[in-house]
């Protein structure tokens, strides 16, 4: 039996204890039944998750800056170091890998790892094109009995996700008409940094560019601390897809987890004018999602930027940076990651509106280690996340093509727009490739 497949069988077992092929007794937080787990990316978003995983066995660490290798490797000196994650999955005892690095190649490993048989947890955007997201999932979706994922929307163990999901289900604001989700965040850019000087020793510059269009070394994209370099990159095309993939995989998280939602037939968008280098800051995009068993065809809004959408009484908003707001025929409901209300359709203008936080919730990377060894089912896998992201970049598409799209998500095709379609994908450079 694969280890893998021992892990899992182990752990499925309850408190009960297995004997294992070694003869050593193992239940499920037994030393013999911890995963191995590969670090992919050892810094920023990281250090969030030393913890969980050093409960488990931390085997590989791989990361572009050798400096940032330093302190883990010290730490945990069994662990084999790399600074190119391909050789790093080529590892074979790895059962799981968390991975923390750039947005442009979180499709790359999450595809490479989970064809070689291991657990993955992505920190988001899951991917950074449609085409991306669609690969992404197709390749889960054929090992999803076998592996489990996560996508690091970490506040959608919050309390307060699952309780809107159940005001809205069981008619609080009467029948869901539309959403709408939106971020205030505003970071702009011109384009891309000029060349500036040589990249240092300890960083690996092209593993970093990686499957991109190559751009010259800047030290202004490895600016920015621990947790918020990615502000400092992930506004380019090439290396990102700006607040759609940043906060707004946070925050039309709210949205997703109520609409049970596929793919869209329709998206369209407007914003800043279009800069070929740059993401933009403002930016209002709108998709039409079908009927399904509980609702009827309903219209999903992402707002950023600036751009916001229309509030049912004045102080509708107040203090919510991102959020998301429900409409329903009897009124509506507003929410942050953390906290809630519900106006009447007859409120007055000058309603005062008191959010209700909720308590409760659950440990999110936590759910995924027991995912792994367990019945495989987390809350935001690879079918939940891709759907989302896919819906998300194809307001981006709508946006850079300059006009209203319809999507048939069954092919992932734009039918008769040759130049939309163009922007369905990315172009990447020789001798990477998507699904290796």
């Amino acid at each position: 039996m694969k280890r893998r497949e021992l892990l899992t069988t182990s752990a499925k077992a309850g408190a009960g204890l297995l004997i294992l092929p070694s003869g050593l007794r193992a239940g499920p937080n037994a030393p013999s039944n911890k995963l191995n787990i590969a670090m992919i990316g050892t810094w920023g978003r990281a250090n969030a998750h030393f913890g969980v995983a050093s409960k488990e066995n931390i085997v590989a660490l791989c990361d572009v800056d050798e400096e940032h290798l330093a302190g883990p490797a010290k730490k945990y000196p069994k662990a084999k170091t790399y600074v190119d994650w391909r050789k790093c999955l080529e590892q074979k005892d790895i059962d799981a890998v968390i991975c923390c690095t750039t947005d442009h190649t979180h499709a790359f490993i999450a595809n490479w790892a989970m064809n070689r048989g291991m657990h993955v947890y992505m920190e988001k955007p899951l991917a950074d094109s449609a085409e991306e997201a669609r690969v992404v999932r197709a390749t889960y979706l054929k090992n999803k009995d076998k592996l489990a994922t996560q996508v690091g929307t970490q506040r959608h163990a919050n309390g307060n996700f699952a309780r809107i999901r159940e005001l809205i289900k069981d008619g609080a604001i009467g029948e869901l008409k539309e959403a709408h989700a939106w971020g205030n965040r505003r970071l702009g850019r011109k384009g891309y940094p000029p060349a500036a000087g040589d990249p240092p020793k300890h960083l690996h510059y092209d593993l970093w560019i990686g499957p991109a269009p190559f751009h010259p070394y800047n030290p202004e994209y490895f600016k920015g601390g621990s947790g918020a370099n990615c502000l400092q990159w992930n506004m380019y095309w090439d290396f990102g897809t700006g607040q759609v993939g940043d906060m707004g995989s946070h925050t039309m998280d709210l949205v997703w987890n109520v609409i049970d939602a596929a793919h869209p037939t329709s998206a369209e968008a407007e914003g800043d004018p279009y800069n070929p280098e740059v993401t933009p800051v403002k930016l209002r995009a709108t998709f039409e999602n079908p009927a399904n068993n509980w609702r009827p065809a309903i219209k999903v809004s992402w707002h950023q930027g600036g751009a916001m959408p229309e509030p049912p009484v004045e102080q509708a908003f107040r203090g919510i940076g991102h959020g998301a707001l429900f409409t329903g025929s009897k009124g509506w409901l507003v929410s942050d990651f953390g906290s809630h209300a519900i106006i009447p359709k007859d409120a007055p203008r000058d309603t005062r509106v008191n959010r209700k936080g909720v308590k409760g919730g659950f440990h999110f990377q936590g759910e995924w280690i027991n995912a792994c060894k367990g019945d495989l089912k987390t809350s935001c896998d690879f079918d939940y996340g891709a759907l989302l992201i896919e819906e998300m970049l194809l307001g981006l598409v709508a946006y850079r093509a300059g006009e209203k799209i319809a999507y048939d998500g069954k092919t992932g095709r734009i039918p008769d727009n040759s130049k939309a379609e163009a922007f369905l994908k990315k172009e990447y450079r020789k001798g990477w490739t998507l699904n290796g």
